[in-house]
């Protein structure tokens, strides 16, 4: 499965079946982790077969049951892009780990914070969380009531850009297409996209995790694009991969 596939079927999984993750499953993570953990500069943590800090009503709402496995991503405090880049790598390691037939979720604070075995330095804090385990083929009913619950209308692609032209390149709708499939928190898709003068920026203008959801989203768009890359930050630019 390539990574535009996994876009495609990726949706946020809340019920895991109680068992090991795959010898392959884990080295290929940890693999990927290292690789991010050297170009964000944030530190990847896998949790395995401890579920405490999701056990409980209180802590998870009721939403996630099963969890046994989980990645925490611990930021460096000095760092004023390290959410965005959280969101961009994060999804970008949900997506492989989609495309090796796990679910996921992101998980901004329904856990116990007391529960979290990670030693933080004074330069870091705790970002967020990722669970990651095995699930069964199709959601359970609860997870799509949940599904409905959380999930506000999803908006159309030509209500998250504007453009100065009377027409936009191909690359630039279709990953448009992806963005709208891109999670976000409460799924309000807050990131704004321009196509102007022939260049593309991505902002937002909300502030409750909205960094973690930009890095989400321009990771996204450069897939379905055909590659490029972002400047980190709100208003940042993409230089599409030569050829596009």
């Amino acid at each position: 499965m390539t990574l535009l596939e996994a876009i495609d079927i990726r949706t946020s999984r809340r019920k895991y079946l109680e068992t090991a993750l795959a010898v392959e499953h884990i080295e290929n993570l940890q693999k990927l982790m290292a690789e991010y953990h050297q170009i964000g500069g944030f530190r990847v943590e896998l949790v395995m077969n401890n579920g405490e800090a999701f056990k409980g009503f209180t802590r998870s709402y009721g939403m996630l049951t099963g969890v046994q496995h989980y990645f925490g991503f611990i930021a460096d405090v000095d760092d004023p892009h390290a959410d965005e880049k959280i969101g961009y790598y994060g999804e970008l390691l949900v997506l492989h780990a989609t495309a090796m037939g796990l679910g996921t979720c992101w998980i901004g604070g329904t856990f116990s914070k007391s529960k979290i075995p990670f030693d933080l330095t004074g330069n870091e804090r705790l970002a967020c969380l990722i669970t990651v385990g095995n699930v069964a083929d199709a959601p359970s009913s609860k997870e799509k009531f949940i599904y409905k619950l959380t999930h506000r209308k999803t908006k159309l692609a030509e209500d998250m850009f504007t453009n100065d032209a009377s027409s936009v390149p191909a690359w630039f709708l279709q990953g448009m297409a992806a963005v709208v499939k891109a999670p976000s928190a409460m799924n309000k898709q807050p990131v704004m996209f321009t196509y102007e003068a022939g260049r593309v920026r991505a902002s937002v203008r909300t502030k409750y995790l909205a960094a973690f959801d930009l890095g989400i989203a321009k990771l996204h768009f450069e897939l379905a694009a055909g590659g490029g890359a972002w400047q980190w930050g709100s208003g940042g630019e993409f230089e599409p991969r030569e050829g596009a």
